[in-house]
């Protein structure tokens, strides 16, 4: 094969990495967006509370941020190719266990099974699609998966919407399976042809690996109200002593390990560290409102799954337009800019929630929802962006893996702190201590919702900080080991 052959087959190979990247960030974006529009008609069919359908929005999150670090890092060593076809046929099985499920239990364990695939998706998506852009367009590469993810954000709430009004709705898992198995095709396709990973040999910190998971579930018990009552006040200042225990277990043996699974080092960068701090305190406050939002649009306005999927657009699609827009101003002007504007976007969004109404009309949380998804385009896209770039290529996968668990992260402890915020002041509004939020008393829970978005709007105080003391983007450290 001579060399303009070469070539060829080269950028062939380019364009169907990106495409299968652009595909498996999608399915990843559909999996989270179309579930959280259908969350009240999942808790109604499935005889459970706004608590309890919250758990199968957590374990998707908490699969994300136990293994996303150690599925990048296999990445790195094995190739990701490997990786992201695997994780395309555990999302495709975790799928269709989900539509089959028949309570809210089986419903939960099939959600962490299709975040398992997530994360496997998430990590080795997004480093080969870095790996596909040319150098010094990293910008434009986080843009390109932003755009997709923010795709699927896009087409899951009203392809949700209408499949709960004119189907069922455990058409919303079973929409998942055929983009799924294209996604495995394209992998293997595009995977004979890449050379092996010359890391092959180095070893995985499986047990920084397991404390990292511990860590999750552990922080994840802590803030969940459900397990916060059939524990008790004992039980959980218990927990809290074991968590602190395994989160010493976890930086020790991080700092000792050979080969560890996160390098501490890597948070002694300012790009980095100051980046991982902005983004998750930004995660936990979309969390924080995301949750609560859809119950508020359909128990308190009245509106129809189909017509939330329609409002849910216009975060989805002004996020997938500006996030193309934000990757390429950031690769020429830097990023400090457009995160202080994406946190102020934000603050916005969050100060028209706190004066919402029960007779609002719909207008406003749209344009709440509009709001966010043009902070979040202009906040995630650089600071993802600075984060991945300034470490050296070899370290990608790990770093983006760092940064899918931030996301996991702050959006379950956000579902999570929601819970508790919307819980304290929907009894504290009620005069009763022993209640549970309840969407049907009108009055009382949007009283509790706007005190949960003033706490997102005090929260986005932190990564406007961060922002403001971020450096030029794509700075190398040289401090960070090759």
């Amino acid at each position: 094969m001579n060399l303009q052959n070469q070539l060829q087959m080269h950028d062939r190979l380019r364009r169907l990495t990106l495409i299968n990247s652009v595909i498996g960030i999608s399915i990843a974006g559909i999996s989270t967006r179309v579930f959280v529009i259908s969350v009240p008609t999942l808790a109604a069919a499935l005889g459970t509370d706004i608590l309890g359908i919250s758990w199968a929005l957590i374990v998707y999150q908490m699969a994300g941020i136990g293994l996303g670090v150690v599925c990048g890092r296999l990445g790195d060593i094995h190739g990701h190719h490997k990786i992201y076809g695997f994780g395309m046929a555990v999302m495709a099985v975790g799928s269709l266990l989900c539509g089959l499920s028949q309570d809210v239990f089986q419903l939960i364990l099939f959600r962490f099974v299709q975040g398992v695939g997530g994360a496997m998706i998430q990590s080795s998506g997004r480093t080969l699609a870095f790996k596909a852009m040319p150098v010094g367009s990293e910008g434009k590469a986080q843009g390109l998966m932003t755009m997709s993810h923010q795709f699927g954000f896009f087409v899951g709430p009203p392809l949700g919407g209408l499949i709960i009004d004119w189907i069922h709705w455990r058409g919303i898992f079973f929409l998942l399976l055929l983009p799924s198995l294209v996604g495995m095709a394209l992998c293997y396709m595009t995977g004979r042809a890449v050379a092996p990973s010359a890391a092959r040999r180095e070893s995985i910190d499986y047990r920084g690996a397991l404390l990292f998971l511990g860590l999750t579930i552990l922080v994840t018990m802590l803030l969940d109200q459900k397990i916060a009552q059939v524990l008790g006040a004992g039980s959980q200042a218990l927990l809290g002593l074991v968590f602190i225990g395994t989160l010493w277990g976890f930086i020790s043996h991080e700092k000792t390990a050979r080969s560890p699974m996160i390098d501490l080092s890597f948070f002694s960068l300012p790009a980095f560290g100051y980046g991982s701090l902005g983004l998750l305190m930004c995660c936990i406050t979309q969390g924080l409102t995301m949750f609560v939002t859809p119950f508020y649009l359909q128990d308190v306005l009245k509106l129809s799954p189909t017509f939330m999927g329609i409002i849910f657009l216009a975060p989805s699609l002004l996020s997938m337009v500006l996030s193309l827009v934000s990757g390429a101003v950031t690769d020429r002007i830097g990023a400090r800019f457009l995160l202080i504007m994406g946190v102020l976007f934000l603050m916005i969004a969050f100060l028209i929630g706190a004066n919402l109404r029960a007779d609002s009309h719909w207008l406003l949380p749209t344009i709440l929802l509009a709001l966010m998804g043009i902070g979040s385009a202009f906040f995630n896209t650089p600071s993802q962006a600075v984060m991945v770039s300034s470490l050296p290529k070899e370290h990608w996968g790990i770093a983006i893996g760092i940064i899918n668990a931030i996301f996991g992260l702050g959006q379950m402890l956000g579902i999570s702190l929601s819970g508790i915020f919307l819980t304290l002041a929907f009894r504290f509004y009620s005069g009763n201590p022993e209640r549970s939020p309840d969407p049907t008393d009108t009055q009382v829970f949007v009283a509790s919702m706007n005190v949960t978005y003033l706490f997102a709007l005090g929260i986005s105080l932190i990564p406007l900080l961060t922002a403001i003391k971020m450096r030029r983007p794509f700075e190398r450290y040289s401090n960070v080991p090759a």
